[in-house]
């Protein structure tokens, strides 16, 4: 198996962490999607625990993945003139909402001054200060821009598979590595 990504195909490593964020983000948004229709009480407490915790992760793994695509840059797109474009400008309202999301959220949590608990463990360090301002700004840049992440992921499906239907194999790619 190939771990890196070469100039024609994605490495074992990129596939994997596609298809796991992409896991990730989905159970996220349903989550999220469920707890915006919740009361927070002690019942349900554990929900938006593990929200923050799964958020968290992702966190991580999106900048975990920024650094491999710099050690391991993937390969270039299949498409070509204006779809190259659209396709850049996707992924990088994608990148920009997956560090948006999290980080609005961990700010928002901050705000509040209730401890943020990763993995019902680990208490995670500030980075607002206790604030109803900053955590009604927080909430909502979160909720908006969790609106538009929405939005982007089903183009992004859409277009994959609108190239996979026409045989281009971008779909293919990012299954098998290779088209």
């Amino acid at each position: 198996m190939i771990w890196r990504n070469g100039p024609d195909g994605f490495g074992l490593i990129t596939r994997g962490l596609h298809w796991g964020m992409a896991l990730l983000i989905l159970s996220l948004l349903a989550l999220g999607l469920r707890l915006s229709s919740l009361q927070p009480d002690l019942s349900t407490l554990w929900l938006y625990g593990l929200h923050k915790t799964v958020g968290l992760t992702a966190l991580a793994l999106v900048l975990l993945r920024l650094i491999w695509h710099r050690l391991s840059p993937p390969p270039a797109p299949l498409a070509v003139g204006w779809q190259v474009r659209a396709a850049k400008a996707g992924h990088l309202a994608l990148y920009a909402l997956m560090l948006v999301i999290p980080l609005s959220g961990w700010i928002a949590s901050s705000a509040t001054g209730i401890d943020t608990v990763f993995a019902d463990r680990w208490v995670v360090p500030r980075i607002a200060p206790v604030s109803e301002a900053w955590e009604s700004a927080a909430f909502t840049i979160h909720g908006i821009a969790t609106k538009l992440l929405m939005a982007v992921l089903a183009l992004h499906a859409l277009a994959a598979l609108h190239h996979e239907m026409a045989g281009k194999g971008t779909l293919t790619r990012m299954l098998r590595g290779r088209r």
